[in-house]
C-alpha cells in the first residue's frame, strides 16, 4: 500500500519538474523577441530605385533567426520576404530586362507571386490567416499594399544582406527571368517553339 506521505512527494516532485520546464521555456523565448516588418510594398515608379540598389541593406530572416517554437507567422512572413527580396535581385540585375518599366513589371509580378505563395502557407496552417490573405482580387492587392512598415524599401543602417545566387531563386517561378516576347518580334523559328 502506497501511504500518503509517498503520494503527496510525487506530486512535489511532479509539480517541480513542470513548474522548472515552463520557466525554462518562458526565460529561453525572452530573449529572442521576432520583429519582421510586413507586408512589403508593392513596387511602383518611386520606390524602384531603392528596391534595386539597396535592396543589399534590407533584412533577411534565416531560420536561426527564429525562435525553435512559437513564431511560425513571423516565419512565414520571414519566408516571403526573403522570396521577394531574391526575386527583385533577379529582377533588377538585368537578366529580366535593361529597360525600367519592364524591370518594375517583373518587380510587381514578384511581389504578387510572394504574397499569394505567403497566402498559400498561411491557409495550411491551423491558425487564423493573415487578413490580407482573406481578400481576394485586386482587394487582396490593396489590403496589403496599406499601412506598410517601409514602403520606400529603405535600408537598415549596418546591415548588409548575405549574397545569393539570382538564377537559382527563382525556381518556381520562371516566367520573372525569362518573359515570353511578343509574338510580332519573333523569328518564324521562335514562334513555332512557343
Amino acid at each position: 500500500m502506497t501511504s500518503a506521505g509517498g503520494l503527496t512527494g510525487l506530486w512535489v516532485v511532479a509539480f517541480l519538474t513542470l513548474h522548472v520546464a515552463n520557466f525554462g521555456e518562458t526565460q529561453n523565448a525572452a530573449p529572442n523577441k521576432v520583429d519582421v516588418p510586413f507586408p512589403p510594398a508593392r513596387p511602383t515608379a518611386q520606390n524602384l530605385a531603392a528596391i534595386c540598389h539597396q535592396g543589399q541593406g534590407r533584412p533577411r530572416y534565416p531560420a536561426s533567426f527564429f525562435p525553435r517554437s512559437g513564431s511560425s507567422h513571423f516565419r512565414r512572413r520571414g519566408d516571403a520576404i526573403n522570396r521577394l527580396e531574391s526575386w527583385f535581385q533577379s529582377c533588377c540585375s538585368g537578366q529580366a530586362s535593361e529597360q525600367s518599366h519592364q524591370i518594375l513589371c517583373c518587380a510587381q509580378q514578384a511581389w504578387k507571386q510572394a504574397l499569394s505563395q505567403f497566402c498559400v502557407e498561411e491557409y495550411s496552417t491551423m491558425t487564423a490567416a493573415y487578413l490580407c490573405c482573406r481578400s481576394q482580387g485586386d482587394a487582396r492587392w490593396t489590403c496589403f499594399d496599406s499601412e506598410l512598415p517601409n514602403p520606400d524599401y529603405s535600408p537598415t543602417p549596418g546591415y548588409t544582406a548575405p549574397h545569393t545566387d539570382g538564377e537559382k531563386s527563382l525556381a518556381g517561378f520562371p516566367d520573372l527571368l525569362h518573359p515570353n516576347p511578343p509574338k510580332s518580334s519573333l523569328s518564324a523559328e521562335e514562334r513555332l517553339e512557343i
